[in-house]
């Protein structure tokens, strides 16, 4: 059974859960984001990667999802004192409490997702999203018939605005004259779950004339991908595959590997191979991608893959650099 706290208070981490495995090397231990882990999004797919693991290994872990930000510190704290050992925070504003909290347990592994913490007990897992967002952009373009998009941002920060710049960088690398439409959700946390908004965004950009919206926005995103099936247009997910959520209308989503990140954090402490530092994650080490299924292959034309395919094999050979909009807070496309 999976040691999971449901929207418990973080006071009840203090008991160790009677089904937690004594006999286990590691005690793995996961701290969602505000959203929570079935977001169907960024929460989630760290929530897959960590079933994967237990699935594969037999070991266990323990995860709590917040619902404030006072609980960031409070629980990753709970977890050390407990010896959970890693302990991975999943999103950047958990940046400050692992900060502080890894200076407080130094025997302790940790890791974030989405943040650099330097830290010697710390591994920061951060992703190329601008690379993945490019090949979104050029799909999206093929895709349009009124050389018009959408985007949909969650919360406004420097992290989403960096999807956005890849996505519109992409398309006019198909299109140097499709018009690119952008919103975001807000500027806290909330952002990340109101797909009532998410849905009001994507219908202003549809009545704009967007016919393909693509988000980066969590919960949010679920209502920009029902917009867009009410519509019968076209919606682009993030993070998790979404192409399941509205079959037929979800053009292809941007998968963004946090799965794989936590079965790998669990996997290499489990092995004695847990290192510390950057894991950067892009289209060379397959940490990004576009969704391929059946839910999808037939709006993925043939056209529509081989130029994907084209422009990612050009971002891999370093012939194309994606724009990382980080680095310098602009976006030239």
């Amino acid at each position: 059974m999976k040691k999971t706290l449901i929207g418990a208070a973080v006071a009840s981490l203090v008991a160790v859960s009677a089904h937690a495995d004594a006999h286990s090397e590691i005690q793995p231990a996961v701290v969602y984001d505000l959203g929570g882990k079935f977001d169907q999004s960024f929460n989630q797919a760290a929530y897959t990667g960590a079933e994967r693991f237990t699935e594969e290994t037999g070991i266990e872990y323990r995860d709590f999802e917040i619902q404030n930000d006072a609980q960031r510190e409070q629980a990753l704290r709970r977890f050390a004192q407990q010896g959970y050992n890693p302990i991975i925070a999943i999103g950047f504003s958990h940046g400050a409490a692992v900060e502080k909290v890894s200076q407080e347990f130094p025997e302790t592994d940790f890791a974030i997702v989405d943040m650099v913490v330097e830290q010697p007990n710390v591994r920061s897992i951060v992703f190329k999203e601008h690379e993945g967002s490019y090949l979104a952009g050029v799909a999206a373009a093929l895709a349009s018939e009124s050389n018009a998009v959408g985007f949909v941002g969650g919360m406004d920060i420097p992290l989403i605005r960096k999807f956005e710049c890849g996505f519109v960088g992409g398309a006019r690398s198909v299109n140097p004259e499709i018009e690119v439409y952008a919103n975001m959700t807000g500027t806290d946390g909330s952002a990340w779950n109101n797909p009532v908004r998410g849905a009001e965004l994507a219908r202003s950009q549809f009545e704009r004339g967007a016919d393909v919206v693509y988000h980066a926005a969590g919960g949010t995103g679920v209502g920009v991908l029902g917009a867009a099936a009410d519509e019968g247009l076209l919606g682009i997910g993030v993070d998790s595959n979404q192409n399941a959520m509205h079959p037929g209308s979800v053009l292809t989503s941007m998968l963004k590997r946090v799965d794989n990140a936590v079965f790998d954090t669990f996997s290499d402490a489990m092995n004695g191979e847990f290192s510390y530092g950057f894991d950067v994650n892009g289209l060379a080490e397959e940490g990004v991608g576009l969704a391929m299924d059946e839910n999808n292959e037939e709006l993925m034309t043939d056209e529509i893959m081989a130029a994907v395919e084209e422009a990612r094999a050009a971002i891999v050979a370093g012939d194309v650099e994606v724009h990382d909009y980080t680095s310098d807070g602009a976006c030239p496309y």
